[in-house]
This record gives C-alpha cells, structure tokens and sequence, in this order.
C-alpha cells in the first residue's frame, strides 16, 4: 500500500519513463537487499554490518513514503467525500483543476525532509559527536571534589564502527575535556568480543587521571545470539569483560570503588546490566557493600528503568545515576531549551539528557556508537561532562 501510493504520487509529477523505472528498480533493490542480507546471515552471526546497511536504507526509503501514503491516502478520502456529496447533496462540487497534482508535489516535497534527514544521518549524523555540559551541585559533596569533573560515555557498540579515523576524532574529543575521571556505562560491542579488536588501539588512549571505570550493558552478554553451544557463550562472556582492562578500565561488576582526593573520598559503584524486561544480573545491595549511607556516591547501571524502579527511592541514597542504554533511539528532534521528541520517550521515562527526583539525579546519555540504524536522525552521538560542585543542591 505505501509503495503504490508513493508511485502514485511521483506519476502525477513526472512523465518520465526512466524516473518511475528508476524508482521502481531502486525500491525492488532495496527489499531484494534486505531479504538476501536475512535469509544468507546465519543467527551465529549477530547482527552485522550488512544487516544494518539493508535495514538502514530500507527505513531511509520506507518512511518517506509513509509521508507520501499518508498525504496520498488522505486527499484521496477527500474525493470519496466529495463524491458522496456530489450524489446525495444540492448542487456539484469539483475539485479544483490541477489539485492532485498539486498535493503529489507538497507530498513529495515534506517527503523529501525525512529521506535527507536519514541520508544525512548515514552519511555524517553517525559521527556529529556532541560534547553535553552539567553542572550540578550538592550539600554534603566532600569538600576536596567540588569542581571534579567526569566525563561519561555509553554504547559504544564497536561492532557498527567502519571508520576509524572518525572513531579516533570522537577519542580526542574525550581526551580534550581533560575530566578527572571517565565512566563507561555498558553496551562495548553488539554481541561478540572480536568485534573490539581492530578498536582496543583506539579506545586505550584514554587519559584520567583519578582513572577509568566501566560496567557491562545487556548486548555485552551474548543474549542476542544463537550460539552453537553455552561454552561459546560463555567463552564470550569471559572475553567481553577482559576487554575492558585492555583498555585500561577498571570493570565494577557489582562492586565499588573509593576515589580519594585531599583525605576525602567519594564511592564509584558499578552494577551489572538491570533492565525492564531485560537481563538483570545487577545486584544494587552486592555493589554497595562497605558503603555507608553518608557517603558520597555515583552509581553507574546501564539501563535507566534501574534508576525509575530501584534505584531513585533506594535508602542509602544514590546522589547521581550514570546510565545509557536508550540512544534516544537515534532518531528525533531537539531543540535544545525549547523542544524535543524521540519514540524512545514511549518506552523510557528518562530517555535522554539530565533527570532529578528526591534531590538525586540520573544522566542519560544518548551514546558514542550506533547500533540497528548505522546513523543518527536529531539525537546525535553524546560525550557527557559533569562537573560536581559543593553547594545549595540544584534540586
């Protein structure tokens, strides 16, 4: 239905025979692309480069379409109602002459946002990384961290990455915010432990002085493939978590850790992944051990449904929540202090950006990587820089 009425629309507008078989052909393409990428990928596999170009394309044609059917569809009601008039009704109405033509251009004219905006998205939105800037301020931070600045990353899913010198672009760019400490917050590959090796001489440049920490995300433990036995699986897993080191971070599976600074300290406390309807192997109450209520904390978990069912109204009282997970689906609008809108506000109740509930606070982070979609609409690839600062709570 959305192919006829689009074909409909560009027939109005052009006579020309090698336009519509032009159209015609690239749409035949597209679905043969992506049946084939489906249909000769083994489930061993994982979700690969080739499904994630025939996906991406196939959305970046679909949804301007779906404008078009939209429109198309609609004026056509419009002409059955003014029909229904014509019969039953006083008098004739006609439509005005030239009128689908008319609407075929406006259709293919809005159509024709979404498809650069995807194209664009591919291309360059993929790699447009943004550095977010926070401050926030709380009453009982130790005095030795006010001005500590962390920069958190999150999703790097280096099973997407293609291009290598954008990749080390976005790793200088970590490196220039010249924080105290960096925190990743899960998702290091699609599914398999291979899929870092052309990157660890990439990703264990980064520089912190009071170091480097991370946690697991759901896609680092092999849940989305159909391996050939669980030893693989577990093989896997064992060489998903020994990446991290090689890349010089410290992984908290739920555990802790003290950073101390002038005599005082703060705790570091990193979950394994907790989600809504996802795996939750994260344990808050083993990640706490030997933390007191009074200490200062930063949690880090992967998935923000933690932060909304446990974590935010959790006695010992989590000053700030580091999480990913969401992408804002990679796709949206934002216009920063005004507007913004992305599908994944349907599912997550904190999608994206800074949240604070009870005086404590969740970072959301849009993510570095990509995954599903190889591109980024409006919601684009995120470094985070939080600088905490001693003082009136912001709450």
């Amino acid at each position: 239905m959305i192919e006829f009425y689009a074909f409909q629309a560009l027939k109005t507008v052009t006579k020309s025979k090698i336009i519509k078989w032009v159209w015609i052909i690239l749409a035949i393409a597209i679905y043969l692309n992506l049946f084939y990428t489906l249909f000769t990928t083994p489930r061993s596999a994982g979700q690969t480069k080739a499904f994630q170009f025939a996906a991406g394309f196939l959305i970046t044609f679909l949804i301007p379409k779906l404008v078009l059917l939209i429109i198309m569809f609609g004026e056509d009601v419009v002409r059955v109602i003014q029909k229904l008039i014509t019969w039953v009704g006083p008098g004739e109405t006609k439509p005005l002459a030239g009128r689908r033509a008319f609407i075929s251009k406006i259709a293919l004219g809005l159509a024709a946002i979404p498809f650069t905006s995807f194209l664009y998205g591919i291309i360059k939105g993929r790699y447009n990384y943004k550095v977010l800037k926070y401050e926030i301020a709380f009453d009982d931070l130790p005095d030795a961290f006010d001005g500590f600045k962390i920069t958190q990353i999150s999703d790097i899913h280096s099973g997407s990455f293609t291009n290598k010198e954008k990749i080390q672009y976005g790793v200088d760019l970590i490196n220039e915010q010249k924080s105290d400490i960096i925190l990743f917050t899960g998702d290091i590959v699609n599914n398999k432990a291979n899929e870092m090796d052309d990157w660890i001489d990439v990703f264990k440049n980064f520089e912190a002085p009071y170091g480097k920490f991370s946690i697991l995300g759901n896609h680092d433990y092999g849940d989305y493939v159909d391996w050939n036995s669980k030893e693989d699986k577990k093989k896997n897993f064992q060489d998903v978590k020994e990446i991290h080191p090689k890349i010089g971070f410290d992984l908290l599976l739920n555990e802790n850790r003290f950073i101390e600074k002038d005599g005082q300290k703060i705790a570091i406390v990193g979950v394994e992944n907790w989600g809504k309807g996802f795996n939750q192997a994260g344990n808050l109450e083993e990640a706490s051990k030997g933390i007191n209520k009074e200490d200062f904390k930063i949690l880090m978990s992967h998935d923000p449904s933690h932060w909304e069912y446990k974590v935010k109204q959790d006695e010992l009282h989590y000053h700030l929540t580091l999480s990913g997970h969401t992408h804002g689906l990679q796709m949206g609008i934002e216009i920063p202090g005004f507007f913004r809108w992305s599908p994944s506000q349907y599912v997550y109740k904190q999608w994206a950006g800074l949240y604070e509930e009870f005086g404590r606070y969740i970072n959301v982070n849009r993510g570095f990587g990509y995954h599903a979609f190889p591109g980024r609409v409006g919601i684009w690839p995120e470094i985070t820089v939080i600088e905490l600062k001693k003082g009136t709570s912001n709450a």
